[in-house]
């Protein structure tokens, strides 16, 4: 886009110096250097070879890694980690630190995917290849060798695949003591697939959710919604994705059951497509139509 709104609303070209800061703050997250304001101010940037050159300079840069480090971090709203705490009883593996990596491990996960290995962003949400560091480790079940950061691979048939297994999100979307499959399926729309959820109703009735047995599962929880047709609607394009990330607890550690010992099903659909445990979630997530143009369009 080279033009931008005038005085009176008329379109106008963009100047060099604009388009220059413009491309910076967009790839880099800064202001442009020497060579992009060289080209700016010689004018070179207005041409289409001219533009090109600066922008295959940007993208070779090491900035670029800054540029889409912040643009991820405030597409999946990691601001929320500047707040984010675990209630200390529930989860007392869970520290501040443990949290802090948990933003860092999706992040260095997305720069290695997409800018060193050059991968298809769609394999994000399927890739068992992450970044593990020690405090992670102890949340994850798996070995590590020091205080450094290690890239590692879940084996096949693991439950840890993608961007949504991974602690970052599980933690990010749920309560400070529980998981929360709404919170989850609402983020899984919004952040990923550009899909509005509309808010609760207000004065929502939870007089037989509060009257459900204290053994009653998650999944039987949220059924008592599909009773009030108010909430249903929404409930009805959450819960199922939600429900199949319920063998991850409110910090992101993985569990076979509920704390009453019943057996989680983690069965739903997702948009019409069918699926049995998180490795179908992740498929079908991977492969929705609207993933890569949410993409775009958050770009």
């Amino acid at each position: 886009d080279e033009t931008q709104p005038g005085k009176s609303g008329e379109i106008v070209p963009l100047d060099a110096y604009s388009l220059a800061s413009r491309l910076s703050f967009f790839l880099w997250d800064s202001g442009p250097d020497d060579f992009v304001l060289d080209a700016a101010a010689s004018g070179d940037i207005l041409s289409g070879r001219g533009r090109a050159k600066v922008v295959n300079y940007m993208l070779d840069s090491p900035y670029l890694e800054k540029g889409m480090r912040a643009f991820f971090d405030d597409w999946m709203e990691f601001n929320r980690f500047d707040s984010l705490a675990k209630d200390a009883m529930e989860y007392p593996m869970v520290s501040g630190v443990t949290l802090t990596d948990a933003r860092e491990q999706t992040l260095r996960t997305v720069i290695d995917h997409l800018l060193v290995k050059e991968q298809d962003y769609r394999d994000l949400f399927t890739t068992r290849t992450t970044f593990v560091s020690r405090h992670l480790a102890l949340i994850y079940g798996v070995p590590t060798k020091g205080d450094e950061w290690m890239e590692y691979e879940f084996p096949q048939g693991s439950p840890r695949e993608g961007l949504l297994t991974q602690v970052s999100f599980l933690a990010t979307h749920a309560h400070p003591a529980r998981s929360s499959p709404t919170l989850r399926g609402k983020a899984l729309r919004e952040v990923f697939l550009c899909q509005h959820v509309p808010p609760a109703p207000p004065n929502v009735d939870f007089s037989k959710l509060n009257d459900a047995p204290p053994d009653s599962t998650a999944r039987e929880r949220l059924d008592i919604h599909a009773t009030n047709p108010s909430c249903a609607g929404c409930h009805k394009i959450m819960d199922p994705m939600g429900l199949a990330l319920e063998n991850f607890d409110g910090a992101g550690l993985y569990r076979e059951t509920e704390k009453g010992g019943s057996a989680i099903d983690t069965s739903g659909s997702l948009d019409g497509v069918a699926f049995n445990d998180i490795h179908g979630l992740n498929t079908a997530l991977r492969n929705h139509p609207n993933l890569p143009s949410c993409l775009v369009s958050r770009l």
